[in-house]
C-alpha cells in the first residue's frame, strides 16, 4: 500500500476556514476527496493521510466526517487547542473516531518558538499519550532546538516532523537548519515527512536545488523514520501532484524495501493504519 501521508481539504467560508486568502489565486478554491482520487490514483496511491490546514475545532470536525466518508482517507490528523482547560477532554472525544490518528498545533504561526514547553500543555499532552495520539509538527528552524527538548521531556509522544522544518531552499541555506535536524533524529520518538519542500523552493526550482535538502533529511532519519506526503493542494503552488511523486523518487537514494518504508510502510506504522 502506497500511502500520501499528508494532504488537506477544504471548503471556502465553511468551518471556519479563512486560508488560504484571494493572494493565493491557485488555491484559493475548494479542494475535495473527488478531485484528490484521480490524483492519487494516477500516482498509485491507494491511502492518505488528511492534516488539518484551520486552527479551529469545527475544521476538524469537518475533516473526520469527511473521512468516514472517504475510502481514500485512512486517518486523520486534526487540531486542538491545547492552551484550554478542556482540551483533555477534547482529546478523549476526537480519539473514540475510528481515523482519528494525531494532533497538530499550528506552531510556524505562534509568537513564543517555545510554546510547546509551556507548563499548562502537560495535561493535554498526557491526554494525547493515553488515547494513543501522535503530535505533528509545523514547525520552521528555528523551533528545531525547543522541538528537540520537548522531544527529550516527551520520550514516549511519536513527534512527526512535517515538511522537514521548512529549510530555506530558496536562498540555499542548510545550517543550522541541517544540525539541527540531525540531532532531533537522535530521538528515537521523531520522525519526518518528505512533504511541503517544492514551496520552500525558489520560483524557478530545478530538482538540483533540492538535492543536499532530501540527501540531508534521508541521512538524519532513514528510510524507516521519513514518509512521503504530497502537502496537496499547497503543493499546486509549485508543482502537481504525480510532478512531486516522481521527482521525490527520483532524488531519494534508497531503492527497494527502503523506498517502500518511504511511500507507505512508515506512515502505516507512525500513524497506525
Amino acid at each position: 500500500m502506497s500511502i500520501d501521508a499528508h494532504q488537506h481539504f477544504w471548503q471556502l467560508g465553511r468551518a471556519e476556514c479563512h486560508w488560504p486568502t484571494a493572494q493565493l489565486p491557485a488555491i484559493h478554491r475548494d479542494f475535495s476527496p473527488a478531485e484528490l482520487a484521480p490524483l492519487a490514483a494516477a500516482a498509485g496511491v491507494n491511502g492518505t493521510v488528511l492534516v488539518q490546514s484551520q486552527p479551529d475545532d469545527r475544521d476538524t470536525d469537518f475533516l473526520l466526517e469527511l473521512a468516514s466518508a472517504t475510502p481514500l482517507v485512512l486517518g486523520v490528523v486534526g487540531w486542538v487547542d491545547l492552551a484550554d482547560t478542556t482540551a483533555p477532554e477534547r482529546i478523549a472525544t476526537l480519539a473514540r473516531h475510528s481515523k482519528m490518528r494525531g494532533i497538530r498545533p499550528m506552531l510556524q504561526s505562534l509568537a513564543d518558538d517555545r510554546w510547546l514547553l509551556r507548563a499548562e500543555l502537560a495535561a493535554p499532552i498526557a491526554a494525547m499519550l493515553e488515547h494513543g495520539l501522535s503530535l505533528d509538527a509545523l514547525v520552521q528552524p528555528r523551533h528545531l532546538p525547543h522541538l528537540y527538548e520537548f522531544a527529550t521531556r516527551y520520550p514516549a509522544l511519536q513527534i512527526i516532523i512535517d515538511h522537514a522544518a521548512k529549510p530555506d531552499i530558496a536562498h540555499g541555506v542548510l545550517d543550522p537548519w541541517r544540525t539541527e535536524l540531525a540531532r532531533l533524529a537522535e530521538r528515537s520518538n521523531v520522525c519526518c515527512k518528505l512533504s511541503g519542500l517544492l514551496t520552500e523552493a525558489a520560483p524557478d526550482w530545478k530538482p538540483e536545488d533540492l538535492a543536499p535538502y532530501v540527501e540531508s533529511i534521508c541521512r538524519s532519519f532513514g528510510s524507516e523514520r521519513l514518509m512521503w506526503g504530497s502537502d496537496w493542494p499547497v503543493l499546486n503552488l509549485a508543482s502537481d501532484y504525480q510532478g512531486w511523486h516522481a521527482l521525490a523518487r527520483s532524488l531519494l537514494p534508497a531503492r527497494g524495501a527502503a523506498s517502500d518504508d518511504v511511500f507507505g510502510r512508515t506512515a502505516r506504522r507512525v500513524y497506525r493504519i
